[in-house]
Protein backbone atom coordinates (compact mmCIF):
# COMPACT_ATOMS: atom_id res chain seq x y z
CA UNK A 1 0.00 0.00 0.00
CA UNK A 2 1.67 3.36 -0.95
CA UNK A 3 1.92 5.98 1.99
CA UNK A 4 -0.76 8.18 2.26
CA UNK A 5 -0.57 11.96 2.28
CA UNK A 6 -2.15 12.19 5.81
CA UNK A 7 -2.53 9.36 8.60
CA UNK A 8 -4.07 10.26 12.22
CA UNK A 9 -3.86 7.38 14.23
CA UNK A 10 -5.52 8.03 18.07
CA UNK A 11 -5.39 11.71 17.65
CA UNK A 12 -6.63 13.84 20.75
CA UNK A 13 -6.61 17.64 21.73
CA UNK A 14 -7.86 19.10 25.08
CA UNK A 15 -7.73 22.00 25.61
CA UNK A 16 -6.96 23.30 29.32
CA UNK A 17 -8.50 25.34 31.69
CA UNK A 18 -10.99 25.52 34.56
CA UNK A 19 -13.40 23.02 32.58
CA UNK A 20 -11.19 21.33 30.08
CA UNK A 21 -12.17 21.15 26.10
CA UNK A 22 -11.57 17.99 23.97
CA UNK A 23 -11.73 19.23 20.71
CA UNK A 24 -10.57 15.59 19.32
CA UNK A 25 -11.15 12.58 20.77
CA UNK A 26 -9.05 9.38 19.64
CA UNK A 27 -9.32 10.72 15.72
CA UNK A 28 -8.39 7.90 13.60
CA UNK A 29 -8.33 9.41 9.55
CA UNK A 30 -5.88 8.56 6.53
CA UNK A 31 -6.40 11.04 3.43
CA UNK A 32 -4.48 9.26 0.64
CA UNK A 33 -2.49 11.29 -2.02
CA UNK A 34 -4.86 12.60 -4.53
CA UNK A 35 -7.96 12.64 -3.17
CA UNK A 36 -10.47 15.63 -2.58
CA UNK A 37 -12.14 14.79 1.36
CA UNK A 38 -14.67 16.80 2.72
CA UNK A 39 -14.78 17.25 6.76
CA UNK A 40 -18.34 18.04 7.96
CA UNK A 41 -19.46 19.23 10.57
CA UNK A 42 -21.50 21.35 12.94
CA UNK A 43 -19.43 24.64 14.47
CA UNK A 44 -17.79 23.04 17.52
CA UNK A 45 -17.48 19.24 16.88
CA UNK A 46 -13.36 19.80 15.79
CA UNK A 47 -13.20 20.14 11.91
CA UNK A 48 -11.12 23.39 12.08
CA UNK A 49 -8.97 21.78 14.63
CA UNK A 50 -8.55 18.46 12.70
CA UNK A 51 -7.43 21.41 9.50
CA UNK A 52 -5.33 22.82 11.90
CA UNK A 53 -3.41 19.87 13.72
CA UNK A 54 -3.29 18.40 9.87
CA UNK A 55 -1.35 21.53 8.94
CA UNK A 56 0.79 21.60 11.61
CA UNK A 57 -0.29 25.28 12.81
CA UNK A 58 -1.24 23.05 15.76
CA UNK A 59 0.22 19.95 17.72
CA UNK A 60 -2.12 17.22 19.15
CA UNK A 61 -2.09 16.46 22.98
CA UNK A 62 -1.66 12.77 21.89
CA UNK A 63 -1.81 10.63 18.99
CA UNK A 64 0.55 10.10 16.00
CA UNK A 65 0.31 13.14 13.23
CA UNK A 66 1.81 12.16 9.58
CA UNK A 67 2.05 14.46 6.39
CA UNK A 68 3.63 12.75 3.78
CA UNK A 69 5.20 10.05 5.69
CA UNK A 70 6.73 12.76 8.55
CA UNK A 71 5.76 12.15 12.23
CA UNK A 72 4.67 15.69 12.86
CA UNK A 73 3.49 15.80 16.34
CA UNK A 74 6.67 16.25 18.38
CA UNK A 75 8.57 18.98 16.65
CA UNK A 76 9.84 22.13 17.41
CA UNK A 77 8.21 25.50 15.85
CA UNK A 78 11.52 25.55 13.32
CA UNK A 79 10.52 22.23 11.89
CA UNK A 80 6.60 22.83 12.19
CA UNK A 81 7.00 26.03 10.16
CA UNK A 82 9.46 23.81 7.51
CA UNK A 83 6.84 21.07 6.96
CA UNK A 84 4.47 23.99 6.29
CA UNK A 85 6.31 25.82 4.04
CA UNK A 86 7.26 22.86 1.96
CA UNK A 87 3.79 20.61 2.08
CA UNK A 88 1.28 22.28 3.30
CA UNK A 89 -1.30 25.07 0.97
CA UNK A 90 -3.45 26.96 2.82
CA UNK A 91 -6.90 28.74 1.71
CA UNK A 92 -8.94 30.37 4.49
CA UNK A 93 -12.33 31.42 4.96
CA UNK A 94 -11.64 35.04 4.70
CA UNK A 95 -8.78 35.36 1.80
CA UNK A 96 -5.86 36.13 4.15
CA UNK A 97 -4.42 37.98 1.19
CA UNK A 98 -1.44 41.02 2.30
CA UNK A 99 -3.55 44.10 0.68
CA UNK A 100 -0.33 46.20 0.16
CA UNK A 101 0.79 43.46 -2.84
CA UNK A 102 -1.06 42.90 -6.11
CA UNK A 103 -2.32 39.38 -7.25
CA UNK A 104 0.92 38.20 -8.66
CA UNK A 105 2.75 39.49 -5.76
CA UNK A 106 0.80 37.71 -3.27
CA UNK A 107 1.25 34.44 -4.67
CA UNK A 108 5.05 35.18 -5.27
CA UNK A 109 5.46 35.45 -1.35
CA UNK A 110 5.43 32.07 -0.26
CA UNK A 111 8.15 30.89 -3.57
CA UNK A 112 10.71 34.14 -1.44
CA UNK A 113 10.07 32.71 2.13
CA UNK A 114 11.25 29.12 0.71
CA UNK A 115 13.63 30.34 -1.15
CA UNK A 116 14.00 27.15 -3.27
CA UNK A 117 13.86 29.39 -7.09
CA UNK A 118 15.34 32.40 -8.48
CA UNK A 119 13.37 35.74 -8.98
CA UNK A 120 12.54 34.69 -12.79
CA UNK A 121 11.52 31.34 -11.82
CA UNK A 122 8.98 32.56 -9.31
CA UNK A 123 7.61 35.18 -11.50
CA UNK A 124 7.02 32.57 -14.23
CA UNK A 125 5.15 29.80 -11.88
CA UNK A 126 3.12 32.78 -10.10
CA UNK A 127 2.25 33.67 -13.74
CA UNK A 128 1.14 30.47 -14.66
CA UNK A 129 -0.52 29.90 -11.53
CA UNK A 130 -2.72 33.36 -11.86
CA UNK A 131 -3.77 32.21 -15.92
CA UNK A 132 -4.68 28.39 -14.04
CA UNK A 133 -7.28 30.21 -12.05
CA UNK A 134 -8.74 32.36 -14.82
CA UNK A 135 -7.01 35.82 -13.48
CA UNK A 136 -4.35 36.29 -16.07
CA UNK A 137 -5.83 40.02 -16.82
CA UNK A 138 -5.50 40.41 -13.27
CA UNK A 139 -2.22 40.12 -12.11
CA UNK A 140 -1.17 43.68 -11.66
CA UNK A 141 -4.63 44.35 -9.14
CA UNK A 142 -4.50 44.49 -5.37
CA UNK A 143 -7.41 42.58 -3.72
CA UNK A 144 -9.07 46.31 -3.17
CA UNK A 145 -9.96 46.04 -6.53
CA UNK A 146 -11.28 42.51 -6.57
CA UNK A 147 -14.25 40.66 -5.92
CA UNK A 148 -14.93 37.56 -3.31
CA UNK A 149 -14.71 35.01 -5.50
CA UNK A 150 -11.36 36.68 -7.74
CA UNK A 151 -9.29 36.80 -3.97
CA UNK A 152 -10.37 33.59 -2.93
CA UNK A 153 -9.10 32.70 -6.66
CA UNK A 154 -5.61 34.52 -5.73
CA UNK A 155 -5.24 32.44 -2.40
CA UNK A 156 -5.93 29.16 -4.22
CA UNK A 157 -3.01 30.52 -6.70
CA UNK A 158 -1.09 31.18 -3.41
CA UNK A 159 -1.59 27.91 -1.99
CA UNK A 160 -0.11 25.89 -4.72
CA UNK A 161 2.81 28.01 -4.81
CA UNK A 162 5.08 25.74 -3.19
CA UNK A 163 3.61 22.84 -5.02
CA UNK A 164 2.55 21.08 -1.37
CA UNK A 165 1.93 17.93 -0.87
CA UNK A 166 -1.58 19.28 1.19
CA UNK A 167 -4.22 21.98 0.24
CA UNK A 168 -6.04 22.63 3.11
CA UNK A 169 -9.02 24.84 2.67
CA UNK A 170 -10.85 26.01 6.36
CA UNK A 171 -14.84 27.25 5.00
CA UNK A 172 -13.39 28.65 1.28
CA UNK A 173 -16.84 29.77 0.15
CA UNK A 174 -18.33 30.61 3.70
CA UNK A 175 -17.99 34.33 2.80
CA UNK A 176 -18.97 34.44 -0.63
CA UNK A 177 -22.40 33.99 -2.38
CA UNK A 178 -23.83 30.92 -3.45
CA UNK A 179 -23.20 31.10 -6.99
CA UNK A 180 -19.32 32.18 -6.55
CA UNK A 181 -19.09 29.66 -3.78
CA UNK A 182 -20.09 26.83 -6.48
CA UNK A 183 -17.51 28.21 -9.05
CA UNK A 184 -14.89 28.33 -6.00
CA UNK A 185 -15.40 24.31 -4.92
CA UNK A 186 -15.49 23.23 -8.58
CA UNK A 187 -12.32 24.84 -9.43
CA UNK A 188 -10.69 23.29 -6.52
CA UNK A 189 -12.39 19.96 -7.92
CA UNK A 190 -10.79 20.87 -11.33
CA UNK A 191 -7.64 21.25 -9.79
CA UNK A 192 -7.73 17.68 -7.87
CA UNK A 193 -8.25 16.12 -10.95
CA UNK A 194 -6.19 17.49 -13.30
CA UNK A 195 -3.01 17.68 -11.18
CA UNK A 196 -3.33 15.38 -8.39
CA UNK A 197 -3.37 17.70 -5.68
CA UNK A 198 -4.30 16.35 -2.45
CA UNK A 199 -7.34 18.94 -1.47
CA UNK A 200 -8.81 18.73 2.33
CA UNK A 201 -11.43 20.67 2.99
CA UNK A 202 -13.51 21.68 6.39
CA UNK A 203 -17.33 22.87 5.42
CA UNK A 204 -20.79 22.78 7.08
CA UNK A 205 -22.27 22.91 3.47
CA UNK A 206 -23.57 19.88 1.79
CA UNK A 207 -23.28 21.32 -1.56
CA UNK A 208 -19.50 21.75 -0.98
CA UNK A 209 -18.90 18.50 0.32
CA UNK A 210 -20.80 17.10 -3.07
CA UNK A 211 -17.56 18.14 -4.88
CA UNK A 212 -15.54 16.09 -2.97
CA UNK A 213 -14.65 12.48 -3.54
CA UNK A 214 -14.57 11.54 0.15
CA UNK A 215 -16.54 12.66 3.22
CA UNK A 216 -15.77 12.40 6.51
CA UNK A 217 -18.14 13.55 9.39
CA UNK A 218 -17.10 14.94 12.90
CA UNK A 219 -19.34 15.59 16.08
CA UNK A 220 -18.15 16.11 19.24
CA UNK A 221 -14.60 15.35 18.08
CA UNK A 222 -14.88 12.29 17.00
CA UNK A 223 -14.79 10.92 13.45
CA UNK A 224 -18.56 9.02 12.89
CA UNK A 225 -19.49 6.85 10.39
CA UNK A 226 -22.38 3.93 10.13
CA UNK A 227 -26.03 4.73 11.81
CA UNK A 228 -24.32 7.59 13.63
CA UNK A 229 -23.16 9.23 11.01
CA UNK A 230 -26.42 8.69 8.79
CA UNK A 231 -28.37 9.95 11.99
CA UNK A 232 -26.59 13.12 12.35
CA UNK A 233 -26.80 13.91 9.05
CA UNK A 234 -30.61 13.66 9.34
CA UNK A 235 -30.54 15.90 12.45
CA UNK A 236 -28.58 18.25 10.55
CA UNK A 237 -31.02 18.78 7.65
CA UNK A 238 -33.61 18.79 10.47
CA UNK A 239 -32.04 21.48 11.63
CA UNK A 240 -31.70 23.41 8.07
CA UNK A 241 -35.17 23.28 7.43
CA UNK A 242 -35.84 24.79 10.84
CA UNK A 243 -33.50 27.72 10.38
CA UNK A 244 -34.77 28.03 6.42
CA UNK A 245 -38.11 28.97 7.93
CA UNK A 246 -37.25 31.10 10.39
CA UNK A 247 -35.56 33.00 7.62
CA UNK A 248 -38.58 32.97 5.47
CA UNK A 249 -40.16 34.62 8.50
CA UNK A 250 -37.78 37.29 8.82
CA UNK A 251 -38.11 38.65 5.01
CA UNK A 252 -41.81 38.07 5.45
CA UNK A 253 -41.71 40.67 8.59
CA UNK A 254 -39.36 43.04 6.75
CA UNK A 255 -41.38 43.43 4.01
CA UNK A 256 -44.52 44.23 6.68
CA UNK A 257 -42.10 47.25 8.25
CA UNK A 258 -40.72 48.11 4.98
CA UNK A 259 -42.67 51.46 5.09
CA UNK A 260 -41.77 52.49 8.91
CA UNK A 261 -37.46 51.78 7.59
CA UNK A 262 -35.12 54.09 6.23
CA UNK A 263 -34.71 52.74 2.41
CA UNK A 264 -30.71 51.86 3.21
CA UNK A 265 -31.33 49.89 6.94
CA UNK A 266 -34.46 48.35 4.45
CA UNK A 267 -31.85 46.99 1.52
CA UNK A 268 -29.42 46.24 3.65
CA UNK A 269 -30.97 43.82 6.39
CA UNK A 270 -33.03 42.53 2.96
CA UNK A 271 -29.36 41.80 1.13
CA UNK A 272 -28.22 40.10 4.32
CA UNK A 273 -31.52 37.43 5.01
CA UNK A 274 -31.81 37.02 1.56
CA UNK A 275 -27.63 35.76 1.28
CA UNK A 276 -28.59 33.20 4.41
CA UNK A 277 -31.36 32.26 2.43
CA UNK A 278 -29.69 31.77 -0.71
CA UNK A 279 -27.01 29.42 1.18
CA UNK A 280 -29.53 27.83 3.19
CA UNK A 281 -31.13 26.61 -0.07
CA UNK A 282 -28.18 25.71 -1.87
CA UNK A 283 -27.62 22.93 0.96
CA UNK A 284 -30.87 21.25 -0.39
CA UNK A 285 -29.97 21.03 -3.88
Amino acid sequence: MSEPAVELRGVSKVYPGTVPVRALDNVDLRVEKGEFVAVMGPSGSGKSTLLHVVGCMDRPTSGTVLVDGIDVAGLGDRELARIRAEKVGFVFQFFNLIPTLNCLENVELPMHILGRLGGADIRARAVRLLQMVGLGERMSHRPAQLSGGERQRVAIARALANMPTLMLADEPTGNLDTQTGLEIVEMLREINEATGQTVIVVTHDPVVAEGAGKVVEMVDGRVVTGDARRGHIAESRGSLHRELEVLRREVMMLELLKEAMHPGEYEARLRGIRSRLDRLEGSFK
